[in-house]
Formats: structure tokens, sequence, C-alpha cells
């Protein structure tokens, strides 16, 4: 069956503005990931590469702040470049639609688990190692996983979910998530049907975290119940996705 015997690394991110937020949150639990599959470092990059990625995160940012001042349907692409200092035509060079420029860290993780599948250790199965990651990020407070009360990280979820035109973007994200999670489990019908499973428990578990969140409870007082609402999904999706004995 798909899910006990492929070949695997791990990373995390939120896609957000909120992202600098995000960042710091995530960094209070980094270090006990350590030895447990997820690499040390992130790969070295090139200056040119790692100035595009400055670029790309300095027009996001700027465009985040004006969408959580004012609206994201209130404010024009040519408003987010000016703030920018870029040419409009220059902005759509780095992102394609205005809804991009909100969502495009989702477009950085998107093959998260597909990662975590392949960079997996001796003898993990592929379950095993998405669960242990999703309670790395719980412990961590990671934004992805929807335990994080950070203000400026809860501002941006609420700028998300709040425009339907970001909601509706953000499914195209996960839909390429859940393709190279698919590829990672070895493709074909089985593996596809097995990476959508997946994915949307991931999905369902953050949105569920982020709506107790936001009715006002604290990612501490959530966590002990988002630890249990993810053992029980996992067993729900080994005894579906993993042979028996």
């Amino acid at each position: 069956m798909v899910m006990s015997g492929e070949t695997a690394g791990g990373g995390n991110g939120n896609g957000s503005a909120a992202g600098a937020a995000g960042e710091g949150a995530r960094a209070q639990g980094r270090g006990r990931d350590r030895g447990q599959g997820e690499p040390a470092a992130p790969p070295r990059i090139s200056l040119r590469e790692r100035k595009k990625q400055l670029t790309y995160r300095a027009i996001s940012d700027a465009a985040i702040a004006m969408f959580l001042e004012r609206g994201f349907d209130k404010v024009s692409v040519a408003e987010v470049a000016a703030a920018a200092d870029i040419s409009k035509p220059t902005l759509f060079r780095y992102f394609p639609a205005k809804e991009d420029l909100a969502l495009h860290r989702f477009a950085d993780h998107e093959d998260e688990a597909a990662r975590v599948v392949e960079g997996r250790g001796p003898g993990e199965s592929a379950l095993a190692a998405l669960h242990r990651h999703f309670l790395a990020g719980l412990d961590r407070r990671d934004p992805v996983t929807g335990l994080c009360d950070v203000p400026q990280v809860l501002a941006f979820h609420r700028l998300l979910y709040g425009t339907p035109a970001l909601v509706a973007r953000l499914y195209a994200y996960q839909g390429r998530s859940e393709a190279a999670l698919a590829r990672a489990l070895g493709d074909g019908v089985t593996a596809r049907l097995a990476a959508g499973q997946i994915i949307a428990v991931l999905r369902i578990l953050a949105e569920e975290n982020w709506r107790r969140i936001d009715a006002g409870e604290s990612a501490d007082a959530v966590y002990a119940g988002a630890v249990r609402a993810a053992e029980e999904a996992f067993v729900q999706l080994r005894r579906g996705l993993e042979p028996e004995g």
C-alpha cells in the first residue's frame, strides 16, 4: 500500500506577512526538532536567488501591510507597486495575480509534506513522518498548524479567511501540495487518493486550531486538544492507508 514503503526532508512556513511573526514563533521550538529527521539548516543559495527572495518578501510585506490596514479589495496592485517603489509590470513579474501578494509564502512551502515524506528516516513510514512533523509544529506553535496566537498571525488569518478571493486562491496552493505529496508517495491513483486525504486532514486540523484561537483561546490552552485531535486523525489515516499487520 502507498503509505508504508517509500523513501524521504522537512521544513515549515506560514503563508503570511505574519511570516515575520511566524518566524519568531517557530524559532521558539526549532531546536527541539533536531535529530528527528528534520534538516539542521536550509541549503545554501546563490546571492542572486537570495536577492530575489528578499525582493519577493519586501513586495509582499508592503502589500499585506496595506491589505491589513484597508482590506484586500480596497487596495490596488498599482498602489502596492508604488509602495514597494517598483513599476506595475515589475510587480507582475514577481506575482502573476494580486492574490499571490498575500499567499506566495504558501507557495514557498507547498511541497512541505512531500519533503517530509522524501526525507524521512530509514524504517519510518510516510504517515509516521508526517505525524511526527505535525506534532513538532504544534510544539513550536508553527502558524501553519493553526496553533499560533501571535497578534500579527491572527490578523493575517482573519484577512485570509475573511476574503473569498484569497480563500479560493489558497485552494489552488493546496491542490499543488496534494500533487507534490502524491508524487512523493509513488504517484498513481492510489497515491493521489492518499495524498488527498492527508492534505485534507492537515488542513482541517489547522483550521480547527485557528477557529478556537480566533474565538479567544490561547495557543497554550488549545495545545493539548490539538495534540489529541492530531493523534485521532492520524489513527484514522493509518487504518485506511496502511496495510494491517
